[in-house]
């Protein structure tokens, strides 16, 4: 007997299941094509599953619950919990204050800059007023620095979740209870903010972070392309200087296109001119100076504050308002805002409006989040960053703000300028709470124009994705349709409705692809105990009287009737037809209805299966067998060898419904014995990688 000394030392040597390798088993004189490969000698017995399991004593790992819980209870302590509850603890001790600090002193300044123009032009986006997006760059990200895991996410006001908002305050503004004065847009954003909280802290403690991965990048950017679209309509008016009527949240874009061309000979040409200056000016810093600037300095010009100081400027210099009709900003209250309970009452109404606008928020933060991460070396918390967000939601809600999240530009540019943590927030907040406290009232004359035209020109990234479109379709027709049907649900619908059957076409995906699986029948590479999909290569060799189906993906109760269709299929057998024929007296079997004579069902790649499916299953084989094909399994996972054990598919050493094998090629070598092409004894892959 030849003994493996490496098997000896490890004690698993089991020589009821060692053969020899008899003399007169012969090497066959292959000639690889080429070069030599490396070659390979193996000699085993061959194995049913259940041989395998007696030789080497399987077992059921068990999980020992109460030692898990002592042993995580032993981790938890004080520290631990403050690190995670409070993750600015694992960072600071880190921080250098004197290299770190400077790069979060210019990151800091920069994004306070971009936070002006941005937070006033968002919170019209909203339809609240001005000042609400420069609350909205203070409160919450004052308790985003406490509570989230993120470095450099800059949060505060974001365009789609603005709009999506903005939709909510036109619906419910002027509302009222029975005997209560009608309600203010600013009181039914807080209510908004106050839910979007809540259900944000609700989703961190059923720990559903991992939720945000329901919503796949095709799905993201399709919906956010779409949400742009929304933005640029809404800032046409402002560009035109036309004032239109409320249209309402579905059909919006088509609408407020038929108010435009209705009123198009209303337009006030000096906002026109205004809005052109501003979106030429832009662009070409944007396009052109921007690059030449990077070259030479991080700290990118603050076009936007200059375009906001400089219409500010000549509004209030020119009397653009009085002379030309231009819109303007209007009253900037100075101070902090005086904490407010929010509408409790409105609650119940805007439930189901709230919930993707915290959807959106997480994802878009999250995804920004990972990006930077992964390019910093640090971890992201899935469920800390739906308690940030909850937290600094509920707290703002008190200090009139609308849902926040993070900005893709402002973080981009944070990061960009040397942002080492959130302390540039904190620097930002700093700067910010002299704007509210004093400079405020500055920005009153700003013509809305302006802001307009900032706004377009900050959209294009988003715009641009359209262009991801031609991508997805090359790597998936599904991802690429799941794309256009969510853009145009957006544009087309409403931005809720879009994001709901982005969703919903998302997971039927899913259940598409599960019920789809990959299938194949499997031929044999000659020589070797290699099998591969018969349409993929040639020159493989199927054995007469033995199929061999390769199936990969889960069996459950959803997809077993389509697997005992493919099976049906692929082997052209139409299961009800032939076992009423074989019922025929006259019946005589024909050259074809005998090439199958045992059928090896390869699952190395089945991934899990419910007793549902193992009940069609059990009915296919005896279906089966009155054909006089057997039905045998090669390579079961264990998970899935032992839910079929328990429902009684293999097992039963004496009359099993199934043979089960440990590898296919086992198998069909035990299918060869059957109908009578050769031996079962051990199986040898020679000199030349070739199986005798």
């Amino acid at each position: 007997m030849k003994h493996d000394s490496v098997g000896a030392e490890s004690g698993i040597v089991n020589p009821t299941f060692y053969q020899e390798l008899s003399e007169e088993q012969s090497v066959p004189d292959v000639t690889p094509r080429g070069d030599a490969l490396p070659q390979v000698t193996v000699s085993r017995p061959l194995y049913q599953q259940h041989q395998l399991n007696d030789a080497y004593q399987y077992r059921k790992p068990k999980r020992a619950l109460q030692r898990e819980l002592k042993t995580r209870m032993r981790k938890v302590d004080a520290k631990s919990c403050c690190s995670t509850v409070f993750p600015l603890i694992t960072w600071l001790p880190e921080y250098s204050w004197g290299k770190d600090l400077v790069r979060d002193l210019i990151s800091g300044c920069t994004v306070a800059v971009m936070h002006i123009p941005q937070g006033i032009g968002y919170a019209l986006l909203a339809n609240v007023p001005p000042i609400v997006g420069i609350y909205m760059a203070f409160f919450p990200v004052l308790v985003y620095f406490l509570f989230g895991t993120s470095r450099h996410n800059s949060m505060g006001t974001f365009a789609v979740v603005s709009i999506m908002v903005g939709k909510t305050v036109l619906a419910y503004t002027g509302t009222s209870e029975p005997g209560e004065p009608p309600r203010t847009a600013l009181e039914v954003a807080t209510a908004v903010c106050f839910v979007v909280g809540i259900m944000q802290l609700i989703m961190c403690v059923c720990r559903l972070g991992v939720i945000s991965f329901l919503l796949s990048d095709t799905l993201v950017s399709g919906f956010t392309t779409g949400a742009a679209i929304h933005v640029v309509t809404s800032q046409i008016k402002d560009l035109l200087g036309l004032t239109l009527p409320s249209v309402g949240s579905m059909f919006e874009i088509v609408k407020t296109y038929i108010e435009i061309f209705k009123q198009i000979v209303n337009v006030n040409w000096a906002a026109i001119i205004i809005s052109t200056i501003t979106i030429v000016v832009l662009v070409f810093n944007n396009e052109i100076l921007k690059p030449r600037v990077a070259k030479r300095s991080v700290i990118p010009i603050p076009i936007e504050l200059i375009a906001v100081i400089a219409g500010t400027l000549l509004s209030r210099y020119l009397y653009l308002q009085d002379k030309y009709s231009i819109k303007t900003i209007g009253t900037i209250p100075t101070g902090l805002p005086a904490p407010t309970l929010p509408d409790f009452s409105l609650m119940p109404s805007i439930l189901i409006d709230s919930f993707p606008v915290a959807m959106v928020g997480y994802t878009v933060s999250v995804s920004m989040a990972l990006i930077f991460a992964k390019k910093e070396n640090y971890e992201i918390g899935f469920n800390q960053e739906l308690f940030a967000m909850g937290t600094g939601n509920v707290f703002a809600s008190f200090f009139s703000c609308f849902p926040f999240a993070a900005s893709l530009s402002r973080s981009s540019i944070q990061y960009s300028v040397g942002g080492r943590t959130q302390i540039a927030s904190v620097i930002s907040c700093g700067l910010l709470a002299i704007v509210l406290l004093w400079v405020g009232p500055f920005f009153e004359p700003l013509p809305r124009c302006v802001l307009a035209g900032i706004i377009v020109v900050s959209l294009k990234g988003l715009l641009m994705q359209v262009t991801q479109l031609k991508s997805f379709w090359r790597q998936s027709w599904i991802d690429g349709m799941v794309w256009i049907l969510t853009f145009l649900s957006v544009v087309l619908l409403a931005i809720d409705i879009g994001l709901l059957v982005g969703i919903v076409l998302s997971i039927c995906c899913i259940f598409f692809r599960a019920l789809k699986p990959y299938t194949c029948l499997l031929g044999n590479v000659p020589n070797t105990d290699i099998y591969l999909d018969v349409n993929r290569y040639d020159g493989l060799i199927q054995h007469t009287g033995i199929k061999l189906f390769h199936y990969c993906g889960a069996l459950n109760f959803a997809s077993r009737a389509a697997f005992k269709t493919t099976v049906c299929e692929t082997l052209g057998i139409n299961l009800t037809e032939e076992i009423k024929r074989r019922k025929d007296p006259d019946w005589k079997p024909s050259m074809e209805q005998s090439s199958c004579r045992v059928l090896v069902l390869d699952f190395t790649s089945l991934s899990s299966i419910d007793p549902s499916a193992v009940g069609t299953f059990k009915a296919m084989v005896r279906e089966f067998e009155e054909l006089d094909i057997q039905i045998v399994l090669a390579g079961c996972q264990p998970p899935v060898f032992e839910v079929m054990l328990k429902c009684g598919l293999v097992g039963d050493i004496e009359k099993p419904y199934c043979r089960l094998f440990t590898s296919v090629h086992d198998a069909v070598q035990f299918g060869k014995e059957c109908v009578g092409m050769g031996s079962i004894s051990g199986s040898v892959v020679s000199g030349a990688t070739g199986i005798v």
